[in-house]
């Protein structure tokens, strides 16, 4: 990385329509070190997505090697929230914590998700850190970590905060997308970062402006979330994690294309960078 930091990720929501193939090329072309997926080719499961079945993985992984690229995370649909489906969505996150474990990815990424309202936040907090517990037992021996994202209503600080307080297993962190606290939330990066800290493992960059219509996205160093500030709040406490940027274009098909914000998003924290010495 010479000068840099931080290895660099994106998440293929920002591309839905290039094959894996051309995902792995752009990466290499733009200077990233990672690929962080979720949903490949129309597939959102990723065990069941064409370069990760049976039969092209040993391909999949020779070609990631051959390029000097890394999967830093597997980005499932995972979420804890529902009470009839959790049986369901446990499984799915134990067949990607099996996949992560083949790529030598460290983690997999999960959802809280929705707290139906403020007195149920109680029970659907502990129904969350159950499902995360059992998940936590299951990766005994396997070197892969289960973070659950600042995402939804668990993107509430301080419900984060009591539902890790709920947890026992070493195997369990978080995914700070940096976004979503500081939009939806109200908090400022100071006040989410310094409650979570020692649990952040990995970390969602985007960037938005608010409209009468809610937020919308925009590359990088063009809305107003304080992207400088999270780097150094990084940064001062020493993360060795990854950038990943999230652009979810797949959800959004209106903004902006792949191959206009990709290399920018590289060129934009390198600046950071450099200008943080």
């Amino acid at each position: 990385m010479g000068a840099h930091r931080y290895k660099l990720a994106f998440t293929t929501l920002a591309c839905p329509n290039w094959s894996w193939e051309m995902i792995v090329g752009r990466a290499i072309e733009y200077g990233y070190q990672g690929i962080e997926p979720r949903g490949v080719e129309g597939e959102m499961d990723l065990t069941k997505a064409r370069p990760f079945i049976r039969e092209n993985l040993s391909n999949t992984k020779n070609q990631l090697k051959e390029h000097g690229l890394e999967i830093p995370c597997l980005d499932t649909s995972a979420r804890f929230d529902d009470p009839e489906t959790i049986d369901r969505n446990i499984e799915e996150a134990r067949r990607h914590i099996d996949l992560a474990a083949e790529l030598d990815a460290p983690y997999i990424r999960v959802f809280g998700d929705r707290i139906p309202s403020p007195e149920l936040a109680p029970k659907t907090i502990a129904q969350v850190a159950e499902a995360l517990n059992k998940l936590g037992e299951y990766t005994q021996g396997i070197p892969v970590m289960i973070l659950i994202e600042t995402h939804g209503d668990f993107s509430k600080t301080d419900y984060m905060v009591e539902l890790l307080s709920q947890i026992q297993s070493q195997s369990i962190g978080v995914l700070w997308d940096i976004h979503h606290p500081y939009r939806f939330q109200g908090e400022t990066l100071e006040s989410t970062f310094n409650r979570i800290s020692k649990y952040i493992r990995h970390t969602h960059v985007k960037d938005s402006v608010m409209t009468e219509n809610g937020p919308t996205y925009c590359p990088v160093g063009q809305g107003d979330l304080p992207l400088r500030s999270a780097l150094e709040l990084l940064r001062n406490h020493n993360y060795s994690g990854w950038i990943s940027f999230e652009w979810e274009k797949r959800w959004h098909p209106e903004i902006e294309e792949p191959d206009v914000v990709l290399p920018h998003f590289v060129q934009v924290i390198h600046e950071i960078e450099n200008s943080l010495g």
